[in-house]
């Protein structure tokens, strides 16, 4: 589990009842939930594969998501919510709405997209396949399919 937002660890009490590994970029949410691992995130807007616990930044935390996940050896990423569009709301579930949280401009769904895709590419070649199972996306970058459809396909 990763989130990089301290406010989002904070609402959900640092998740007590999930069991798997669980990373963090703010420091206080590390000291605060012992259960939570401190990873490190670039300046920049690029898939980090040279030193382990360090993501590029992309500008949100799905990006660093993504590269935590290849870090780890994924070599296919099923990408579930990634809208990347204020037409819903801000988010596909709806703006974020507990204590210190924060909501997008369009400014940052654009910068988000661009990162995205200018890594594409660099995936591709790595032979790391990625799916964008939000039909509604704005990030067209990678090839968009059902969760269902993907599943099937990976024979999961």
């Amino acid at each position: 589990m990763y989130g990089c937002d301290g406010p989002w660890w904070k609402a959900r009490k640092g998740l007590p009842d999930y069991s798997g590994i669980k990373l963090a970029h703010d420091s206080a949410v590390c000291s605060a939930f012992r259960d939570v691992h401190k990873i490190e995130v670039a300046h920049d807007d690029r898939l980090r594969f040279d030193v382990p616990g360090l993501v590029g930044s992309g500008g949100n935390s799905g990006f660093q998501a993504l590269n935590l996940a290849i870090q780890f050896g994924s070599k296919r990423v099923l990408l579930i919510g990634f809208d990347m569009h204020v037409g819903d709301g801000v988010h596909w579930y709806g703006r974020n709405r507990w204590s210190g949280a924060n909501n997008p401009e369009m400014k940052h769904l654009m910068r988000w997209r661009d990162a995205f895709t200018t890594q594409a590419l660099k995936l591709h070649r790595m032979g790391v396949e990625v799916i964008n199972a939000s039909p509604n996306s704005a990030l067209r970058c990678f090839e968009i399919a059902s969760v269902e459809d993907t599943l099937v396909r990976w024979g999961v």
